[in-house]
Order: C-alpha cells, then sequence, then structure tokens
C-alpha cells in the first residue's frame, strides 16, 4: 500500500438517504477515479454494506474500469451469515461474483468478539480462511474486532496466522473503557499484527464536533478540516497501515486525499488539541453511536436507530434556552418511513448485533421520551 487512506465502502454516496442499497454509482466512479488519480490503492467493503449492494458496485465503479493491478480489493466474511459449513464456500463465491474478482488481496473474518469467536470456531472458519490463502484466492488474512483488549491477545494467541487487525480507533475511543481503543491497539502491536483502523471519524461524530470544540481545532489549524484531524490522529500511531475513511461525497474524497497525500504525524501542540476536544465531547454526546446500522438488519418494527440516535445527541448539542431546532421535524419526517422509537418491543435483536454493546433498548425509551412527547 502507497499510503494510509483507504476507501471504505461502507457509506457511499445514495440517490435515496433513506435506502441503503441506493448507491450513487455516478457519483462513486468520480470518488474512485480521484482516489485512483492521487496515488490511493485499498478499497475496502463486505458482504452486508449498503443493503447487500456495495460488493456489486465494486464491480461497477471499480474493478470493471480499471487493471486488476491498480488496486488492492477486502472484504469479509461475517459469522451471522453461516448456518452450515457450506455457505462459507457458497458466500465466497458469490463475492467473488459480486465484485468481479479472481482473488481479493485482503480477506477477514468480521466483527470477532466473545460471542463470534465461538461462531468461527464451530464452523471451522480459521482453517478454512488459512485454506484460502494457501489457494491463492486471498493473498492476506486478518479480522476486525469489537470487543476488550484481553479478548484480543486470546485470539491472537491462538491464531498467530493472521497479518493483521482491524481495529476501532479514533481520538474518543481512544481511553474508553468501554472500546479500550488503546490497549487493543497496543495488544496488536504487542504480537507483531499491523493495526487497520477503522472509524477513525466514528461515524462522522467527529466530523461534527460541539462548536467550542470545534474552535479550539480551527483556532489551532483554521485551513483543517475537522475530520481531518480524527483521521490523522488514527494515522500517527506508528503500528497502524491504512485508515479507512467513509466518504460520502466527492468533496469528503477531495480533503482525505489532500491532507493524507503528504501525511504528517500529529504534533504535541495538536495532540493536546485534540484531548482538549476529547474532553468537550465526553460532555457532549450521550449515545456513543457510529453508525454502522449492523442493529437495522433485522429490526422488526424498522426502527431506524442510527439515525434517531444521530438527532438525539444533536438535540442534546444544542444550546440551552433555544426557541426552536429542527431535530424534532428530522425526527417526525423519519418516522413517515421508518418505525417510532416508542414502537420497540425489546426483542434484543439490535444489542447482540451493536458492535458497541451499547443499550439500545434504554437509548430508544431515551428518544422517544424527547421526540414522542
Amino acid at each position: 500500500m502507497k499510503r494510509k487512506l483507504g476507501f471504505g465502502l461502507m457509506r457511499l454516496p445514495l440517490t435515496d438517504p433513506n435506502k441503503q442499497s441506493s448507491i450513487d454509482l455516478e457519483e462513486s466512479k468520480r470518488m474512485v477515479d480521484h482516489f485512483i488519480a492521487e496515488g490511493y490503492t485499498y478499497f475496502d467493503t463486505a458482504w452486508m454494506y449498503c443493503g447487500f449492494k456495495s460488493e456489486k458496485a465494486v464491480k461497477e465503479i471499480l474493478t470493471k474500469r480499471y487493471p486488476r493491478e491498480a488496486y488492492t480489493l477486502t472484504t469479509k466474511l461475517h459469522y451471522m451469515f453461516i448456518k452450515e459449513k457450506e455457505d462459507r464456500d457458497l458466500i465466497f463465491n458469490q463475492q467473488l461474483e459480486n465484485t468481479g474478482v479472481e482473488y481479493f488481496d485482503y480477506y477477514l473474518l468480521h466483527d470477532i468478539g466473545f460471542d463470534s469467536y465461538k461462531a468461527y470456531n464451530k464452523f471451522d472458519c480459521f482453517e478454512w480462511i488459512a485454506e484460502k490463502k494457501r489457494k491463492g484466492l486471498v493473498k492476506h488474512i486478518g479480522f476486525s474486532f469489537h470487543d476488550n483488549a484481553e479478548m484480543l491477545d486470546k485470539v491472537l494467541t491462538e491464531h498467530p496466522e493472521f497479518e493483521f487487525v482491524q481495529l476501532q480507533i479514533n481520538y474518543l475511543d481512544w481511553e474508553s473503557k468501554g472500546i479500550e481503543s488503546r490497549k487493543c491497539y497496543e495488544t496488536a502491536t504487542r504480537h507483531g499484527k499491523p493495526v487497520f483502523v477503522m472509524e477513525p471519524v466514528k461515524g462522522g461524530t467527529l466530523a461534527n464536533l460541539p462548536e467550542k470544540a470545534e474552535n479550539i481545532l480551527k483556532h489551532h489549524s483554521p485551513e483543517a478540516s475537522t475530520p481531518s484531524w480524527a483521521i490523522r490522529f488514527a494515522a500517527s500511531q506508528p503500528n497502524v497501515a491504512i485508515v479507512l475513511s467513509g466518504m460520502s461525497n466527492l468533496a469528503q474524497m477531495q480533503d482525505n486525499c489532500s491532507f493524507m497525500k503528504e501525511f504528517k504525524p500529529l504534533d504535541e501542540k495538536e495532540l493536546k488539541a485534540v484531548e482538549a476536544v476529547v474532553d468537550i465531547i465526553n460532555r457532549n454526546i450521550p449515545i456513543p453511536c457510529t453508525g454502522c446500522s449492523y442493529c437495522t438488519d433485522g429490526c422488526p418494527q424498522n426502527i431506524a436507530i442510527p439515525k434517531y440516535f444521530s438527532l438525539y445527541n444533536a438535540e442534546k448539542q444544542e444550546l440551552k434556552g433555544k426557541f426552536w431546532t429542527p431535530q424534532g421535524e428530522y425526527y417526525d419526517r423519519l418516522t413517515g418511513t421508518f418505525g417510532k422509537a416508542s414502537q420497540c418491543i425489546e426483542c434484543g435483536q439490535c444489542e447482540s448485533a451493536c458492535p458497541q454493546h451499547l443499550p439500545i433498548i434504554k437509548h430508544l425509551k431515551e428518544v422517544a421520551e424527547l421526540f414522542e412527547k
């Protein structure tokens, strides 16, 4: 990989913001063209991204339009879609067809944690993925991870054959007691595994800071975009090989490519500014949702959980005493398409799928209380 920036294909531009599968292929093509023209090569997708359409979009926006040596492509196998051992190859072969390639440069077991580790062992996925590498169908094997550092140490100790780990690393989660971003990074480093970073901007949270926090960054560097600080923080860690950015339009792509082209790690003064921002954010964001949307797949009430949490956080960040704020109207309009927060039947499907282990049922009650009075 020539540069540390990777194109995460989970948040591609959409023609219908309420339909994750409505990928805007023409805008996506423009983004791919700019990315490659700037000398970047790493693309990351997965079986279920964009309503199961991201891999198919890869064929249209990338692999049909560029020679194989012009890019590196990553995708993933998620345990939730494996019911029998045969499903592993059924999914893998479909992924090859979806993306239009004969091999993947990188392939991950997706979202390893305490519960999924049992499932991957049950279906012998560790030997399965190693065999894919031996056959040349996968060049490099790794896994993405959402759990604590102790669990990561266990996985890497029992499976030293993995070549890299994909971790959630951003300046807000770096010292989080729940996510243990720094501890997980240090664990991977101790095992000699390079780290690929996901959620560097925390699902857009670190692109939309409280005014006081944003002013700190603007005072230090008026020309730098707010997201650039988050991406540079992740890329500044010495053992980070790639930082994935889920860019959703050409403007975001151009910005990210510009400051990562001649990458400079954060200096001491910049790190102090980031620490001050973290302190402010931690006092202003009540629901630390990344917007990955894993919780919405299979929700029997079709509740737009990440969207509602985003509105809740935005409402809580508003200045006190304002006569009117827009979040209530946005919520009302969304409920014309999706189920209301109050319609949650507490089945627990969302909480079992949440990589952040959030108490989603509790938070939905808080959303309902705020917006459905």
